[in-house]
């Protein structure tokens, strides 16, 4: 047996044996019910379950603010599920946390580190958090969550004194407790994936796409994803998807199915919204069978780089149509998110506002303080700032805010990145975009910022691979023009110029207004020659821009690369601006 230092969780119900007393087949549905959403998150946190005898189930985490975070997620998602049950009926965890010693056997864990976190857990409160003096030491100040110090107790069979903490930040019984309530996430469920083939051989294939994409999913810490072993007991069942969602309490579904002909396989999917039934996305895909892992990767890979920009709109209009009086953190967030899109300098500034007042009302919600990063880099590229000293500085202490709430957030990383780039800081832009991509290789916005940095930084050859992958994974992502214009500074930059206009254009298609899909578009017909065509575009956009000049591009522009900018600057000045 081996030694080891680790983050240690247990949990156990609050009353249990009067609730088997009283309904013994009920008690152990919602009981089963209940573990299934903890696995599910326990996994999603980086964390295992060792064991599970009765109604305990204890875990151990690699780091202690996995297991915090996960602790606190579990007794929102169970509180939530809760308010459904009668009260005599509700089934309340308490739960135990401590950094200790074990001895490793196997797959289990012993030794005093997990005897102190059952007696934590005795004195948590039903519903509540319970943890060890070690584990609020190591959690330190990474996240925004309040204590009580219970005492040094003395506790059943551990021969030292334990130094006990009582989480508070899950408290609601004063006004500025209940400010600190967390954000309801939108939720999913991926139903199995149907076989259409008539061939049971393909059952496999199915199946594997469902579990990657789940997999693939959870990996996106804005929403939560219901655990394989909830949704793959509907297989086999035709089912009503709004009955669906209402037994696994859960905003949205993702259902498809998998058809084998010869050599080629079509796979078709939808996204709906499991309240009315309503459909909000739906794609179909079509590739030849040959390598059948790589093709079940490739089209999982893609159906949930879709998926995640669609519930983001989804989200971004159920927030936009709720009364103001009736916003909570999340809504307040998403609304943020609706004006950033817009990226005019009014948007973005009420953008500012709306997540500001989000993280008033839950600090530990990391992705509002990506929001206010994003809109400070957005005031900053789309030339609306007044200081942009000032906004580079705000946009990077958000971001690194956001990184430090969550480590394990790929968006976080990935917007830590892009504010790098826009300090003209691209090989540290580079590196946490690359961490963003290890997270969750599905991030469009992850393979975007790389493609751009490397764009910025004079490597556009290197950039392309990314952003194509960028407009796979995202084909209707919201800022497809920023992915577009990219494409066509690369070929600006590679003097392949008849590329980079038919990239410009492209861009020029897309909604919202943004200088450099112009500007890339001028200099490169000035380096063409084609005069008269780079005036007319240059006329457009005075429309919007009166103030667009050369030193303008200079001062507001990314590159980088000296060749390039002398490059880029050359061809608007063949084309005649000053």
């Amino acid at each position: 047996m081996e030694r080891k230092l680790t983050a240690i969780l247990s949990a156990d119900v609050q009353g249990y044996s009067r609730l088997m007393g009283e309904d013994e087949e009920a008690t152990v549905r919602t009981l089963k019910a209940f573990r299934e959403v903890m696995t599910s998150l326990i996994q999603q946190h980086r964390g295992r379950v060792v064991d599970s005898p009765g109604d305990n189930i204890l875990a151990e985490f690699v780091s202690v603010v996995e297991a915090l975070q996960c602790a606190v997620a579990i007794q929102r998602e169970l509180s939530i599920r809760n308010a459904e049950v009668a009260e005599h009926r509700k089934m309340l965890f308490r739960i135990g946390i401590n950094l200790g010693d074990v001895l490793v056997d196997g797959e289990r864990i012993y030794g005093d580190g997990v005897n102190v976190t059952a007696r934590l857990e005795s004195l948590a409160d039903p519903g509540g958090i319970c943890i060890s003096e070690s584990a609020k030491m190591a959690v330190g100040k990474k996240l925004p969550f309040t204590y009580e110090f219970l005492g040094e107790l003395s506790v059943k069979n551990i021969a030292e004194t334990v130094r006990a903490h009582r989480l508070l930040v899950l408290e609601s019984k004063s006004k500025e407790k209940s400010d600190e309530r967390f954000a309801e996430k939108p939720s999913i469920a991926v139903l199995p994936f149907e076989n259409m083939s008539g061939d049971p051989d393909q059952e496999y294939f199915a199946d594997g796409v469902t579990e990657y994409i789940i997999t693939a999913l959870s990996k996106i810490r804005w929403f939560f994803v219901i655990a394989r072993q909830s949704t793959f007991a509907y297989k086999g069942r035709s089912v009503d998807v709004r009955a669906v969602a209402k037994d696994l309490g859960v905003k949205y579904v993702l259902e498809g199915s998998v058809r084998k002909a010869g050599n080629r396989i079509r796979v078709t999917a939808q996204l709906i919204d499991g309240n009315v039934g309503k459909h909000v996305w739906a794609n179909r895909y079509d590739r030849e069978y040959q390598d059948v892992f790589a093709v079940q990767d490739e089209i999982a890979e893609t159906i949930v780089g879709a998926v995640e920009p669609e519930l983001g709109k989804a989200e971004r209009e159920r927030a936009k149509a709720k009364r103001p009086e009736n916003l909570d953190a999340w809504d307040l967030y998403q609304r943020g998110l609706w004006h950033l899109y817009h990226y005019t300098k009014e948007d973005l500034e009420e953008a500012k506002r709306l997540f500001r007042h989000a993280v008033k009302l839950d600090p530990g919600l990391g992705a509002a303080y990506s929001g206010l990063a994003e809109a400070y880099y957005f005031t900053l590229v789309y030339g609306h700032s007044d200081s942009s000293e000032k906004d580079r500085e705000e946009a990077l202490v958000a971001a690194r805010t956001a990184v430090e709430l969550d480590v394990e957030d790929a968006g976080a990383h990935c917007t830590l990145g892009r504010v790098h780039y826009a300090r003209r800081e691209h090989e540290q832009a580079i590196s946490e975009l690359e961490t963003a991509l290890d997270l969750n290789p599905s991030l469009a916005w992850g393979h975007y910022g790389v493609g751009a940095a490397l764009v910025f930084s004079g490597r556009a050859q290197q950039a392309l691979q990314h952003l194509e992958t960028a407009i796979r994974l995202s084909p209707r992502d919201p800022n497809m023009g920023s992915f577009l214009v990219r494409m066509a500074d690369s070929h600006l930059f590679m003097r392949n110029y008849e590329e980079a206009i038919q990239w410009a254009k492209k861009a020029l298609q897309q909604p919202n207004f943004q200088w450099s899909r112009y500007a890339v578009l001028i200099s490169t017909l000035g380096h063409l020659g084609r005069l008269e065509e780079a005036q007319h575009t240059l006329e457009q956009l005075y429309t919007q821009r009166a103030d667009f000049s050369i030193n303008f591009v200079r001062s507001t522009h990314l590159i980088a690369d000296v060749d390039d900018m002398q490059h880029y600057l050359e061809g608007l000045r063949k084309a005649g601006v000053t």
